[in-house]
């Protein structure tokens, strides 16, 4: 088997020093692992994505010294890709419309949290307000949400019966991710990154109070980043994911929809953050200061992976 990992960042502004890190800490891997780094522009997001932050990820990582094969995948020419997945989880059974915006999840929870949901996503849990709706039911406005106890109950009365083959797919020709992979009929991922390194089982109640019934299609895009994600790493044949330890919850729900679209699955490698002075990770939207800044500051690209860890 031949070891491929990626990096997909957005191009929806600079990247900064903890892209930079994710990006080395995953053509590292790669080069150790004797196999292949890609690149992934994850550009579903048609008003936040410009050409011009595209343009300056790819100068932006040559000079990091990083190179990937071409032609780069970009998420905007794979809709269609994605609506079939889309309906395969239709015709399951385990989706449902949700006509609920932002504001209205917020009054719907009677105490909204401070903390986050752990799909990496930072908005709070959602309450289940259009859980009772049918598809019958969706309109244009509607965007499409997971029903995940359903799936999780669907996927519960099948994973006994599946089949190592099926199971540990792309496990055959690496040592390390044969030997650690799950038994057949675990619901579960094996991370081997420096944090949380272990076999991690998906938990039923778990998985609905931290994550909840997340968006697989947004009313104005057709997809979401959950469900785009996982569709491109099996396309692309990614056997280890790597990627910050802020997104190791949403993992458990990238693992369910592998096993409902019979995705192969590969191993996780969630590395630390990167954090500003305060112990804040660094996000574009806080205006975290760019590589491209460096550059012009005259930092050599060294002086820059030194920064990054």
């Amino acid at each position: 088997m031949n070891y491929i990992t990626r990096f997909a960042p957005s191009p929806t502004g600079p990247l900064h020093l903890g892209h930079a890190f994710s990006a080395i800490t995953a053509s590292d891997q790669a080069r150790a692992n004797g196999g292949k780094f890609i690149l992934r522009i994850e550009d579903i997001d048609p008003i936040r994505s410009k050409p011009h932050w595209e343009n300056r990820i790819f100068e932006d990582l040559r000079w990091l010294g990083l190179d990937w094969p071409e032609p780069v995948l970009r998420q905007s020419d794979r809709l269609s890709s994605y609506r079939e997945a889309l309906d395969q989880l239709i015709a399951m059974g385990v989706c449902y419309p949700c006509r609920c915006s932002r504001r209205d999840i917020r009054t719907a929870l009677s105490a909204p949290q401070e903390d986050s949901r752990g799909d990496g996503s930072g908005g709070p849990v959602y309450p289940g307000t259009c859980r009772f709706r049918s598809m019958s039911d969706a309109g244009a406005q509607d965007s499409i949400r997971l029903n995940v106890a359903s799936a999780l109950d669907l996927v519960g009365r099948t994973t006994a019966a599946a089949s190592p083959a099926r199971m540990n797919k792309r496990a055959s020709g690496s040592n390390r991710i044969a030997r650690a992979a799950p038994s057949p009929g675990l619901l579960a991922f094996t991370e081997v990154g420096p944090i949380r390194t272990g076999i991690h089982r998906i938990m039923k109640e778990a998985t609905r109070s931290r994550i909840g019934d997340i968006v697989l299609a947004r009313r104005d895009i057709g997809t979401s980043y959950h469900l785009a994600v996982v569709v491109d790493d099996a396309e692309q044949g990614v056997t280890e994911v790597v990627r910050g330890e802020d997104l190791f919850e949403a993992t458990f729900l990238h693992v369910l929809l592998q096993d409902l679209l019979a995705l192969p699955r590969p191993t996780y490698f969630h590395h630390p953050l990167v954090r500003d002075e305060s112990g804040k990770r660094l996000a574009k939207r806080d205006d975290a200061r760019s590589l491209a800044r460096y550059r012009e500051d005259g930092l050599t690209s060294q002086e820059v992976r030194r920064m990054a860890g």
